[in-house]
């Protein structure tokens, strides 16, 4: 598990394909400090374990469907990353619940700049309209955000200059793919709302319904 608040910048050394996959070696100070063989590191909002760490270094195999899923696969020797460290029982949530694991891939639009912050739009599938709402959380890119404004094909985030500084976010460009995840939360909600009898028939027991969050105030 993540928290969307990226520790680095890494730069990717290189790719080695290997049959449907690749293995990719990154270039990373601070998060391969600690790290041993098998942790989890999110790379652009991607969970992978880390393999052959090094000092200032650490490899990492991604799958086909890892691949076709997520942006990993238009990654090219000297891309830049942004990496995270999965987190501990001791880690500040700094961010949102981030599970690493990418639910599609949108399409940056464009970055207006605001004196040293900038409004980043995204455009986002069909399939992940239902999990966006105004002032809730995203991740793109790995990168822990809110929805400033939201629009039937795209959403808005407002980006501080310190996430711009740290992030791969100032070298997209209009047209590049990133990464996607909806907030978790949002998921559970709509497979608790979802679920109302069981395979064969039976009734469920009481559980989350639009009544019920309408009597607790959600409105």
């Amino acid at each position: 598990m993540f928290t969307g608040i990226i520790e680095e910048l890494g730069r990717v050394r290189r790719l080695e394909r290997r049959g449907e996959g690749v293995r990719i070696r990154v270039e990373a100070r601070v998060v391969s400090e600690g790290t041993k063989e098998g942790d989890s590191i999110a790379v652009n909002g991607v969970c992978l374990t880390a393999l052959d760490v090094e000092k200032g270094s650490f490899a990492a195999d991604g799958s086909r469907e890892t691949l076709q899923r997520s942006t990993l696969g238009n990654l090219r020797a000297g891309s830049f990353v942004n990496l995270e460290r999965a987190v501990t029982p001791a880690t500040r949530l700094g961010g949102h619940i981030v599970q690493g694991h990418v639910d599609a891939r949108g399409r940056f639009l464009s970055a207006e700049s605001h004196g040293g912050s900038w409004t980043v739009r995204v455009g986002y599938p069909k399939e992940l309209a239902r999990y966006l709402v105004f002032k809730g959380s995203v991740a793109v890119e790995g990168i822990s955000l809110t929805v400033a404004a939201l629009a039937e094909e795209h959403f808005e985030i407002a980006v501080i200059p310190k996430t711009w500084a740290v992030t791969n976010l100032s070298r997209l460009r209009p047209g590049d793919d990133v990464n996607l995840e909806a907030d978790i939360i949002a998921k559970y909600v709509e497979r608790i709302l979802a679920v109302g009898r069981s395979g064969d028939g039976e009734p469920q027991p009481p559980g989350l319904t639009l009544e019920k969050l309408a009597d607790l105030g959600f409105k």
